[in-house]
């Protein structure tokens, strides 16, 4: 009897609330479960606040339904005293992706409101570069700064702010320099950094588990946030490009060029490229 009066205690409090009022408030609810949910996506976080929400909703519905009962008095007190120490938990098991929200939000860059003609340089110093480590087996990963800022990866680095041109990057991935090894962070058209040290994903979040430390970087780099990222392998020369966490197919120099101005500039792709067309349409497609 209690839960029933409960239940009809609520049906009349929500009849008493203005209509418009109450699709707000569940809509600004729903709009942040959906800000969350997206801003884990495909991270190992999900699967623990999926198993965290799940936990939250069994214990509020168990505390709701026995705190009007008598009887079990104590197991309410329990569970809302759980909840209480749950909370201060997820700050602790979510540290990394809330400090990541608060540099998200915290830095903006306006890369992709750059002239054409600024845009063309960039992509031209970098295929030309990797034209020639390609070529010269010379490794090397290029981060290319969009919408979210990274000036949190460069505390380690090496500040440069030199214009982009393709001898710079080449000198820096020449093999024996001190910056060879990590990355290169352009933003707009300058090298702001070199010697990046990059967030890496885990080996089993690889489609290819023979890929190495560059390609795993530039995976875990682009889980974060929206950078391009350009991988260039020792071993093989090959080029690929890492976006939203998924690495691309080998891609030769010329196309590289026609892959950085379509991303980079949001135009329809190639005539003939029809994988890059259903990309385009398809933001969760793997890059071809």
């Amino acid at each position: 009897m209690d839960l029933l009066t409960r239940l009809n205690d609520l049906l009349r409090r929500l009849d008493s609330y203005p209509v418009p009022v109450v699709l707000i408030e569940l809509a600004v609810i729903w709009g942040t479960v959906y800000l969350v949910l997206r801003f884990v996506r495909d991270t190992r976080a999900a699967g623990a606040l999926k198993g965290i929400l799940l936990i939250v909703l069994l214990l509020s519905v168990g505390g709701w339904i026995l705190g009007g009962a008598e009887t079990f008095q104590r197991l309410a007190y329990l569970i809302d005293r759980f909840l209480g120490i749950l909370a201060l938990a997820l700050v602790v098991i979510f540290q990394p992706e809330l400090r990541r929200a608060a540099i998200r939000v915290g830095e903006s860059t306006f890369f992709f409101r750059s002239t054409p003609s600024e845009i063309a340089q960039v992509v031209e110093a970098i295929s030309d570069s990797c034209r020639y480590l390609s070529k010269s087996r010379f490794g090397a990963i290029i981060v290319i700064e969009r919408s979210i800022g990274l000036s949190g990866l460069t505390e380690g680095g090496t500040r440069i702010d030199a214009v982009v041109s393709a001898r710079l990057i080449q000198s820096i991935f020449f093999p024996g320099t001190a910056l060879h090894d990590l990355a290169v962070l352009i933003r707009g058209r300058v090298v702001h950094a070199a010697g990046v040290q990059l967030p890496m994903a885990d080996p089993l979040d690889m489609a290819d588990r023979s890929l190495g430390a560059r390609h795993r970087a530039a995976v875990g780099i682009t889980r974060e946030c929206d950078a391009l990222v350009v991988v260039v392998a020792e071993e093989t020369g090959l080029i690929r490009i890492a976006e939203r966490g998924r690495l691309s197919d080998p891609i030769g120099p010329d196309e590289l060029a026609d892959r950085l101005r379509q991303r980079l500039r949001r135009e329809p792709p190639v005539e003939g490229d029809a994988t890059a067309a259903e990309e385009l349409q398809d933001p969760e497609a793997t890059i071809p």
